[in-house]
């Protein structure tokens, strides 16, 4: 199996790491990993780094993603979504399209949010979401997010369908509690998709279906190449000593204007070495190369 990035329709119902472990299997990957988990309960893009891939799934994660969800007003849930048992009921006032609109803007840049109870984040060595099935309800450190956009799809008396594209780290789930609770109710997710994660906006995904009728005929997968996540950053092209002298470990005088930062590094022949830092001074420095 080539190293590369597999974007993942993930099914409803299947945790993020069952998909994982699915696709590794079909695909007979030595190492692969998701970036960015998505609950049993979400469906969407699922970006899985396969091989030496796996080395930039930093880059991937720090990108913004893209979320279309709804919301069902008048009840909370213990886990914000429709797993959870009902802790919570509330009238649901009467909105106007406008106000709604005002309200989701409000939500709009910078700010800070409190991780849910019910996520994978450690607390001493301990999951979250363990703690909260134990009963157990601790402090958490709010978390800076950025949400870009936040548009309201469609609405009726109980139920709000919105999409957003937000920075890593933000929670869709606490996100439309707030959003419920601003609009003088309170709320949980019924549905939850992502629609993709950058840099890969209009990328087709596959399906866990259609990778197994490939494989059932002898085929694969079409796989994007590793450095499309990295496109945003510099690229530096080596000739054969320079790409063979990296490769040992060592710095590298660049035939070209001299940067600072991360670069992506190529051999003469365009072939992705992994990723290097510049001093600024000329001189390139390997950082994560790849086995090839």
């Amino acid at each position: 199996m080539q190293t590369g990035i597999l974007l993942l329709d993930k099914p409803l119902g299947l945790s993020s790491n069952a998909a994982l472990q699915r696709v590794r299997r079909l695909l007979g990957a030595a190492k692969a990993g998701h970036v960015g988990s998505l609950d049993p309960l979400a469906t969407g893009m699922l970006p899985i780094c396969l091989n030496e891939a796996t080395k930039i799934a930093g880059d991937i994660l720090s990108g913004k993603k893209c979320y279309r969800f709804s919301i069902g007003l008048g009840t909370r849930t213990a886990t914000g979504d429709a797993e959870g048992a009902v802790v919570e009921s509330l009238p649901v006032p009467i909105f106007k399209e406008d106000e709604i609109k005002i309200v989701l803007n409000g939500f709009l840049g910078r700010q800070s949010q409190v991780p849910p109870m019910y996520s994978a984040l450690k607390q001493r060595g301990q999951p979250l979401y363990r703690l909260a099935r134990a009963g157990q309800v601790v402090d958490r450190s709010p978390r800076e997010i950025d949400i870009t956009s936040l548009t309201l799809l469609s609405f009726d008396e109980a139920v709000l369908c919105l999409e957003a594209i937000c920075s890593k780290g933000t929670y869709v789930r606490t996100l439309a509690e707030d959003v419920a609770r601003t609009l003088g109710t309170c709320g949980y997710v019924t549905s939850l998709r992502r629609l993709y994660v950058e840099p890969f906006i209009a990328e087709p995904m596959h399906s866990l279906e259609s990778i197994g009728a490939l494989r059932s005929v002898g085929q694969w997968p079409a796989v994007l190449p590793a450095d499309l996540a990295v496109g945003h950053l510099p690229a530096v092209r080596l000739d054969a000593a320079g790409s063979l002298r990296l490769l040992h470990g060592h710095a590298v005088a660049m035939h070209a204007a001299a940067l600072g930062g991360r670069v992506r590094l190529y051999d003469e022949s365009g072939r992705f070495l992994g990723m290097g830092e510049t001093d600024g001074q000329g001189y390139v420095r390997p950082r994560r190369l790849f086995v090839l």
